[in-house]
């Protein structure tokens, strides 16, 4: 965690010449920055990965029609295709898998008050008025939600909800170009009503962002947000 914590403080101190004392904030926003451009050839593949299944649909329509009334053969001749084809059903979930140790080394640096039985200076920083190691509840104690530090707070979720917006529209898109063949021989096909749930509510998913952002410190919640507007940019270019 101290190893951490210098880098991240010697990103600051490299920013500060720029950004005064909001460097520790910038430095966070460069270090996910830093963390997006690792874990991209990640995201190039799963954006293939992704559309080598949407590929695959016909394939597994024709599937369910044949082995609707069956679920165990059926997930098995999934299965085979996927592997037939060289085609991963988890690709997608790599990308983030790889920055949770990033988000939670954030978290967990800046909700501690010591580190390696020194205080946490980084605590000391802010993000114009609001403390980063502070949450959206001290922010509301502080001044409340139009208060110095509740203002920081109100952009932060105004640029979350429009992401969150851009991703629903762009999602809904994607699920109407790639429909789910919901019935086999005209019967529904087992397993399916549940798969139909989680279609209704993947578009809103990434409003979960925002109960996110109020929750942990700031300086999580500014990894989340920089990760939240990457992605979006990122996958509007690679799904294209």
């Amino acid at each position: 965690m101290s190893v951490f914590a210098d880098l991240v403080q010697r990103l600051a101190d490299l920013l500060a010449p720029l950004f005064g004392a909001t460097a520790a904030a910038a430095a966070i926003v460069l270090f996910t920055a830093l963390v997006r451009l690792l874990v991209h050839p990640l995201s190039r593949a799963a954006a293939r990965g992704q559309k080598a299944r949407a590929e695959l649909q016909p394939k597994i329509a024709e599937l369910r029609k044949r082995h609707g009334k069956n679920p165990e053969r059926l997930q098995r001749a999934i299965v085979e295709l996927h592997t037939k084809e060289k085609v991963s059903p988890l690709a997608g979930c790599l990308p983030g898998l790889f920055q949770l140790p990033a988000f939670f080394l954030l978290y967990h640096l800046f909700s501690n008050t010591t580190i390696g039985g020194h205080a946490n200076e980084l605590l000391s920083h802010e993000l114009f008025a609001a403390p980063l190691g502070d949450r959206w509840a001290d922010a509301l104690g502080a001044g409340g939600a139009l208060g110095p530090a509740g203002l920081v707070y109100l952009a932060l979720f105004l640029l979350v909800a429009a992401v969150a917006v851009f991703n629903y529209r762009r999602t809904k898109r994607m699920m109407a170009a790639n429909p789910v063949a919901p019935v086999a021989d005209g019967q529904a096909v087992p397993g399916m009503g549940a798969m139909g749930a989680m279609t209704k509510v993947m578009p809103f998913m990434s409003f979960l962002t925002l109960f996110t952002v109020a929750v942990v410190p700031l300086a999580a919640a500014l990894y989340v947000v920089t990760s939240t507007t990457w992605s979006a940019i990122e996958r509007a270019a690679l799904y294209r």
